[in-house]
């Protein structure tokens, strides 16, 4: 049961994702928690490093498709700015969400990289998806309330999992 919490790789942040070192994994598409993962949960607009980030996966042909239990109308509003694609009420633990972007897109689960900031959804999902999955930090330290008791269970698993991988750890990038 453990196992369906760790994470394939884990980088600092989503911004250490090299499209470079994604395209040598095969990975054809990533796919983006948006809440803490791709923006601070209480600033949509976006920092920077963020539009220089899918500027970069652009370039390298890798599209950028953000998966959200949050509706259709926050997630809209949210990912506007940054013209993304998304699926909204992903009903993340479960795969449908990855699963039903994976389809549209038409691509294999070795294709596909879920990227998010909690273990108790995030990379739990990617696991019941089939695909790789890499665990960032949340961007700030403050969750929406309806965050915390996910939060609080993954830091108890993420010890745990630490404890029986102790080669799990931050990384600069995929591969360093």
């Amino acid at each position: 049961m453990l196992e369906s919490f760790k994470p394939t790789w884990m980088v600092k942040t989503v911004y250490d994702l090299s499209p470079a070192q994604l395209k040598a994994e095969g990975i054809r598409a990533v796919f983006s928690d948006l809440d803490n993962t791709l923006i601070a949960w209480n600033n949509p607009d976006g920092t920077p490093e963020l539009h220089q980030w899918m500027d970069e996966l652009h370039r390298f042909g890798i599209p950028l498709i953000v998966i959200s239990n949050n509706s259709a109308d926050r997630v809209g509003r949210a990912v506007e700015p940054l013209h993304l694609p998304f699926v909204a009420r992903s009903l993340k633990p479960l795969s449908w969400g990855i699963n039903n972007a994976r389809k549209r897109l038409g691509l294999n689960k070795h294709e596909v990289v879920m990227v998010g900031d909690q273990l108790m959804t995030d990379v739990m999902a990617a696991h019941r998806a089939g695909v790789r999955s890499v665990l960032v930090k949340p961007i700030i330290s403050t969750d929406k309330w309806v965050t915390w008791p996910n939060r609080f269970m993954g830091n108890m698993i993420m010890k745990e999992l630490q404890r029986r991988y102790p080669d799990m750890k931050w990384q600069e990038e995929l591969h360093g």
